[in-house]
């Protein structure tokens, strides 16, 4: 009686010859038979010589190396014979059956075919779990929440949700992990390794996924689609999170202020408010963040690293965000309107601080006078006038300002740059709000209007001035005769200063409105139009004098 066991490929187990299918391909693994040389006895069933030959194994059957005893003769082989290699990866196998599947990972084979899809699998179980996917049996329920899973290794996975066990624990940092996968992902922090790298800009990650994700930067592939807005994505959850925009779902609660938010980072980042929390420090100057992006910012200031290019004017930006804004400069595109006076904008900082002209609000207060500002840079600037500093200062003479922009108006000087032009007249000027008063007198308007006598001015100075006569102020007093003025010229009078000198006829004046008046003369300009017939007048006061001509008005004599 002869009995061959053989290694069934398809079944992964060893099996006796005549119990083998047909069509399943065997490897022997034992040349000689398995027939029992200790019981000569004839037998009359083939299952009285198989139960001899248990018994037979067992007394006979042993390793020298441990003493063990065995039942079956493939399990002493296994323990006898010399580990079989693998001649790719060198990984050692105690069956040559076994052997056989792994080298199918090398050579690619795969040799089972789903005949719904035509998906190929390297073993038959993965082929026969893959097809319960198109038969839709999942015989393994969740007793908890009734969920049901294709396969055992899933289902036992998904039960430690409700266990919570976690038998996967990390000897570095006693962290512990429900999933293997994910414990073996999280050894990489500890090691620094990262496997996965980017074939165009040679970029590490510890996971594969990390580095799909990563290579649609290149491929600029975003595939998945927001049907409400069209707006397209590199991953599905960036996806799935942002159509809670849509829907208006917050499902993460704050237990501290019961504010909601749609993503858990959100909350996670939003808690550290109550806690104070502060993780990410910066090796450079130790100051802390409470995310890790406002840290990477922060230190692109050490750094001096501008990432983020202007393909128009090749700018760089150390932040994208900035980036962005920027670029609504070429473009012209102002994406944010004021409910109010449908004024645009092209940051939503801009528009935050336009809407406090309607509101009112002016959250900035001094705590010096109480004075309220509108603008935290606005009450910057007025605590220099408590404070006496002077921050920006004149390479050239040295005079200090208070606000940047002063110092710019004022390096004007030096530089005798006039970049704001009048259309009417091609008068230049080195500020945008003195054209502004400029082109009044060519429109004419005077907005300021005293409620003493409703006189108009074209500048809100010469309001000031102007309401002194009402009030009786005389703000400014002379050292040398003690005499108290409403204007600062008197002066001028003591000292004989006439510092303002016409340039085509060197005559001098005391004020430079007077040696405005006098340029006049030479640039033939006469600002001062009659509403009647057009004529034109050098001085104000000339126009009122000849317009008496249609008014048939007499001066006073």
């Amino acid at each position: 009686m002869r009995e061959q066991r053989c290694f069934c490929d398809i079944c992964e187990i060893f099996r006796s010859n005549h119990l083998i299918p047909k069509s399943h391909p065997r490897s022997d693994t034992e040349n000689r038979p398995s027939t029992c040389t200790n019981y000569a006895k004839n037998v009359r069933q083939k299952r009285e010589l198989k139960e001899q030959q248990k018994k037979c194994i067992k007394e006979t059957l042993s390793t020298s190396e441990c003493g063990k005893d065995f039942s079956r003769k493939e399990e002493l082989v296994y323990t006898r014979e010399t580990l079989v290699s693998s001649t790719e990866c060198d990984k050692s196998f105690t069956a040559t059956g076994k052997l056989t599947i792994h080298q199918r990972i090398h050579s690619g084979l795969k040799r089972f075919l789903c005949t719904d899809c035509g998906k190929s699998f390297r073993l038959k179980y993965n082929m026969l779990m893959h097809q319960r996917i198109h038969t839709r049996v999942k015989p393994f329920a969740c007793s908890e929440c009734d969920k049901r899973f294709t396969d055992r290794g899933t289902f036992q996975r998904h039960c430690r949700i409700h266990t919570g066990q976690k038998p996967f624990h990390c000897t570095e940092c006693n962290k512990s992990f429900s999933l293997k996968a994910t414990f073996t992902i999280h050894q990489r922090i500890h090691t620094g390794m990262k496997s996965f790298n980017c074939a165009e800009c040679n970029k590490s990650f510890t996971q594969k996924a990390r580095l799909t994700r990563h290579q649609k930067v290149h491929t600029r592939i975003k595939p998945f689609n927001c049907t409400e807005c069209n707006k397209s994505f590199r991953q599905k959850t960036n996806l799935t999170v942002h159509q809670r925009i849509h829907a208006g779902i917050k499902p993460f609660h704050c237990t501290e202020c019961n504010k909601s938010f749609s993503r858990k980072v959100n909350l996670t980042t939003h808690q550290r408010s109550h806690t104070g929390m502060k993780p990410f420090n910066c090796t450079e100057c130790n100051k802390r963040f409470s995310l890790k992006v406002n840290l990477t910012t922060h230190q692109r200031i050490h750094t001096g690293m501008k990432p983020f290019n202007c393909i128009e004017c090749n700018k760089s930006f150390s932040l994208k965000a900035t980036l962005t804004t920027h670029q609504r400069i070429h473009t012209g595109m102002k994406p944010f309107n004021c409910t109010e006076c449908n004024k645009s904008f092209s940051q939503t900082a801009h528009l935050k601080t336009h809407q406090r002209i309607h509101t009112g609000m002016k959250p900035f207060n001094c705590i010096e006078c109480n004075k309220s500002f509108s603008l935290k840079a606005t009450l910057k600037t007025h605590q220099r006038i408590h404070t006496g500093m002077k921050p920006f200062h004149c390479t050239e003479c040295n005079k200090s300002f208070r606000q940047k922009a002063n110092l710019t108006v004022h390096q004007r000087i030096h530089t005798g740059i006039k970049p704001f032009h009048c259309t009417e007249c091609n008068k230049s000027f080195s500020q945008k709000a003195t054209l502004k008063i400029h082109q009044r007198l060519h429109t004419g308007m005077k907005p300021f209007n005293c409620t003493e006598c409703n006189k108009s001015f074209s500048q809100t100075a010469h309001l000031k001035t102007h309401q002194r006569i009402h009030t009786g102020m005389k703000p400014f007093n002379c050292i040398e005769c003690n005499k108290s003025f409403s204007l600062t010229r008197h002066q001028g009078v003591h000292i004989g200063m006439i510092p303002f000198n016409c340039t085509k006829c060197s005559k001098s004046f005391s004020q430079k409105a007077t040696l405005k008046k006098h340029q006049r003369i030479h640039t033939g300009m006469k600002p001062f139009n009659c509403t009647e017939c057009n004529k034109s007048c050098r001085h104000k006061g000339h126009l009122s004098q000849y317009q008496r001509v249609h008014t048939r008005v007499k001066p006073l004599s």
